[in-house]
């Protein structure tokens, strides 16, 4: 009777151990999977802001003309014809503690100039479609909420 209730306990433990382990790798393996779906939706055309909102001001009129371009490798491209911008981009989990599992980063890097480098930052994902990608970003710094749209050409 004693053997019984221990091994019953034993396969309860067992049974949860594994039921955590799969849950985290199927979250691993969704966030992968939607990775590479953004990736390659972004990749296609190029792509304009449609909105920058920087802690509240509009200042989406620095970045009208411009279309931008991600490439492999995450080089990233903007011009405008006669302007052009290179930078990197990237999408990588968020694996910060106060953030949930399947949180993703939208990353943007420009070194220059000055309103381009307003775009570095690593961008929450709001929501994605194969034509428009919204992304949001809190600062730590002044509590400031920004909001940048891409949407396809």
């Amino acid at each position: 009777m004693k053997f019984r209730i221990i091994k019953n306990n034993f396969f309860i433990v067992m049974t949860l151990i594994v039921i955590m382990a799969c849950s985290s790798d199927d979250s691993t393996t969704n966030n992968e999977a939607v990775i590479s779906e953004i990736e390659n939706n972004v990749k296609k055309d190029t792509w304009r802001i449609t909105k920058y909102i920087d802690s509240g001001d509009d200042e989406l009129n620095h970045f009208t003309g411009y279309n931008f371009t991600f490439g492999d490798n995450g080089v990233l491209t903007a011009t405008n014809g006669s302007n052009t911008y290179n930078g990197t981009w990237s999408i990588t989990n968020d694996s910060s503690s106060d953030d949930s599992s399947n949180d993703l980063d939208f990353n943007i890097f420009f070194a220059a100039p000055i309103d381009f480098e307003e775009l570095t930052d690593d961008w929450d994902i709001i929501s994605q479609s194969a034509i428009k990608i919204e992304l949001i970003d809190i600062s730590g710094g002044n509590g400031g909420t920004d909001y940048l749209t891409f949407e396809r050409n």
